[in-house]
């Protein structure tokens, strides 16, 4: 006897393939019904024997679609239906959307191979796409995730598409991304003056490669955003794209033909070689212990010894690779400092004079993203999320949020992200950079206005952060106001310390939180940022930091880690001072600190004045360049011959004793690279000596300063058993996670 079931399937499932891989396994069965989208998911009906449609159930969950995630999953029998077959039936929508947002997925073998094969209708297309890969947030207008509710929309399928489309036997059977070179997206090439030099995909690539390997500057819209491209061997090339582009020392990502390619230029483990081979395809920072290729390491990576190294992950990447015998730098399509670009007239007035050729295409990009940045940790292999954007943004799985209050978080303003909770799923926007710079102000304005639109809700309560001056408090504010919203301030590090305990659920346990970064406006009116929290029974509160020293001339000080080490210095080096200020200065700004009454516990300048005192930087060029080259200083490490510069760690850190100790080991002659290795076991061992003296079973670190993956392998390396350590393994330990932390924060702790 048959009976009917209702069959509802929560998560990442629309998208992904999942209403044909529904298809073909209740045509294995037997069964008869339907599957569509909805607004919460994926909702399946079935008829047929009770038993065969329990192994339906089974083997739907235990093997559902490779690039899914299924949250929540329920099968109740309900009041026979009649079904002559089993069919995918269009979506309905009767409600607001509650489902995740499906992320860009990279190049899937599959099509990878169609593009590469002379026989197949989609050679050379660059396109080409399925239901395992392709773009899906940054073609986004509205969801449930259809055609008609997406930018391909504006590219009718053609026969053959469409029968493809229809076809329950075919990969592209109701892919919503399909197209090909009779219908789909058109590419050509241009120079900067606006004349189009090919149009046909084949001649592009060609002449694209030719270009690159000439010494040009190539902008290629891809399907996240514009990359700036050029020859990674060529130094000559890369100084002019710095100059073009305003960016002097950061560091260029380079993207490798191939994996057997990088593998012969680049020793990699089998972790990177996973993330690097992964449906989010990030960057990944990889160490150049052993480098044996041609690469202008130091035009691309200056004074660095790492490298930031991608694979192909889009149809246009892999058939501009299928043409070059070089890597190649594949850099955001931006001024530096401004978001990526997706517009094509937009790219063309700002980059016209960055770039000697354009790549463009006329599908409309909804959502612009940056590649995702990871490093794992050389000893330990610890991942760190570095950026957080294509592949991973804007979804949050792993956690469960038990409110009925619609809450978004605004950030911080340095690394900007938005958190968003408008029903049962929590929504984390991708990386979007610096608000202090107007495009990226307004590329944070629209992604909450998308937000609201998309899942057409207006937040009830807004968190902010408590600086007053931040951009995204101040709209926050806006917003809160025009609309009578409820308004939460979070003071910045009690935000980190709450998104680490929200990633691991660790509120039912007393933690040691430790917030380690650059700045933060304090309770106190002075300027946190290295900070020890307690964490019990849903309380925060702040047991120690970083001895508090000067706080210099505003933001200056970030940018010019002389003025952190002129902060810090004794008497003794005036001397090492003279040699970094002009006497006007050095007069002015020992005056401004004899009568400063601003102070500060920042973690992140304290490194800058370690990197001023050893002449490693007395400015930075870009954010965290001091801490970063201090680093990739060290080779190595044995932990038995470190020594602290802390006569005691478990009276805290005084920053000065620091300084003080690496200045006489400096005059002594021991080695940067060992004074370095030593100033990162002071902290650790500082951080493990309050743990132990305090009783403490849980260490959570979080802080733009955890990026540092030797410091984090020294803590691990240093942590007895009975300690627990917890890092970041979802969010960047950056200003990325102050949104979630807000959240985290609004959600769990008592006021």
């Amino acid at each position: 006897m048959t009976s009917t079931y209702k069959i509802t399937i929560s998560g990442q499932v629309q998208g992904v393939g999942f209403r044909p891989f529904v298809y073909g396994l209740a045509k294995f069965f037997s069964l008869t019904g339907t599957v569509s989208n909805n607004e919460e998911g994926v909702i399946i009906y079935i008829s047929g024997l009770k038993n065969d449609a329990q192994l339906f159930y089974d083997k739907l969950l235990q093997n559902p679609p490779p690039v899914s995630k299924i949250k929540n999953s329920e099968i109740v029998e309900i009041e026979n239906m009649e079904f002559a077959d089993f069919n995918i039936v269009p979506s309905t929508k009767s409600s607001r959307l509650n489902l995740p947002l499906t992320p860009d997925f990279a190049l899937c073998d599959d099509c990878n191979n169609d593009i590469q094969d002379p026989e197949n209708r989609r050679y050379n297309y660059p396109f080409t796409t399925c239901v395992n890969c392709g773009p899906r947030w940054a073609i986004t207008q509205t969801f449930p995730f259809e055609r008609n509710h997406t930018t391909i929309n504006g590219f009718p399928m053609c026969n053959e598409c469409e029968k493809e489309y229809l076809n329950p036997a075919d990969r592209r059977f109701h892919s919503q991304t399909n197209t090909c070179h009779t219908c789909g997206i058109s590419l050509i090439l241009l120079d900067n003056l606006g004349n189009i030099i090919a149009s046909i995909s084949e001649n592009i690539f060609k002449k694209i490669a030719k270009l690159l390997s000439e010494g040009n500057i190539v902008a290629i819209k891809n399907t996240g955003g514009y990359l700036l491209c050029c020859n990674a061997e060529n130094d000559e090339v890369i100084k002019k794209l710095r100059i073009k582009k305003n960016r002097p020392n950061k560091p260029f990502a380079v993207l490798f033909p191939s994996m057997e390619f990088l593998q012969n230029d680049l020793k990699i483990n089998e972790l990177q070689q996973k993330s690097l081979a992964s449906a989010e395809r990030p960057i990944n920072i990889i160490p150049l212990g052993n480098y044996k290729g041609k690469i202008a390491l130091n035009a691309v990576a200056p004074e660095l010894n790492q490298l930031g190294v991608m694979l192909t992950y889009s149809g246009i990447l892999q058939l501009l690779a299928n043409q070059l015998n070089f890597p190649i730098i594949a850099t955001s399509g931006n001024i530096h400092s401004s978001p990526i670009i997706g517009n094509n007239e937009e790219a063309f007035e700002k980059l016209k004079n960055v770039a000697d050729y354009f790549v463009q295409h006329n599908l409309v990009i909804s959502h612009p993203q940056d590649d995702s940045v990871v490093k794992f940790s050389t000893k330990f292999n610890q991942k760190v999320l570095f950026r957080r954007a294509r592949g991973y943004a804007p979804n949050y799985f792993d956690i469960q949020i038990n409110s009925n209050e619609k809450i978004m978080a605004m950030g911080a303003d340095l690394k900007s992200s938005i958190a968003f909770y408008p029903n049962e799923y929590l929504y984390v926007s991708q990386y979007l950079g610096n608000l202090e710079n107007f495009d990226v102000y307004n590329r944070f304005t629209s992604t909450v206005n998308s937000f609201i639109s998309i899942f057409e809700q207006q937040p009830q309560v807004v968190l902010v952060d408590k600086h007053p001056l931040y951009q995204s408090t101040q709209f926050g504010k806006e917003l809160a106001q025009k609309n009578k919203l409820k308004l939460v301030e979070i003071q910045h590090h009690k935000a980190h310390f709450s998104a680490i305990l929200g990633e691991h659920q660790l509120f039912s346990e007393k933690i040691l939180g430790v917030v380690f970064d650059g700045t933060g406006y304090g309770d106190d009116g002075n300027i946190w940022g290295g900070e020890f929290f307690d964490y019990e029974a849903n309380k925060i509160e702040r047991i120690n930091h970083i001895n508090y020293f000067d706080w210099l001339l505003g933001d200056k000080m970030a940018k010019e880690p002389r003025l952190s080490l002129l902060s810090l210095a004794s008497d003794e080096m005036m001397e090492v001072l003279k040699d970094k200020f002009t006497q006007n200065e050095l007069k002015t700004y020992l005056t401004l600190k004899k009568s400063n009454s601003l102070k500060t516990s920042s973690a992140g300048r304290l490194f800058d004045a370690v990197a001023s005192l050893l002449n490693i930087t007395d400015y930075n060029t870009y954010e965290g360049e001091a801490a970063i080259l201090l680093e990739n200083k060290i080779s190595n490490y044995v932990l038995k011959s470190c020594r602290s510069y802390l006569l005691d760690p478990k009276n805290g850190i005084s920053a000065t004793e620091i300084i003080k100790n690496i200045y006489a080991d400096l005059n002594n002659g021991t080695a940067k690279e060992n004074i370095i290795v030593n100033f990162l076991y002071t902290l650790a061992s500082a951080i493990i000596e309050l743990a132990k003296t305090n009783n403490y079973k849980h260490v959570a670190c979080s802080g733009g300063v955890f990026q540092n993956t030797t410091l984090v392998d020294i803590i691990i390396e240093l942590a007895p058993k009975e300690i627990k350590l917890y890092f970041h393994k979802d969010l960047s330990p950056n200003d990325e996670n102050v949104s979630f932390g807000q959240l985290m924060y609004y959600l769990n702790i008592k006021k």
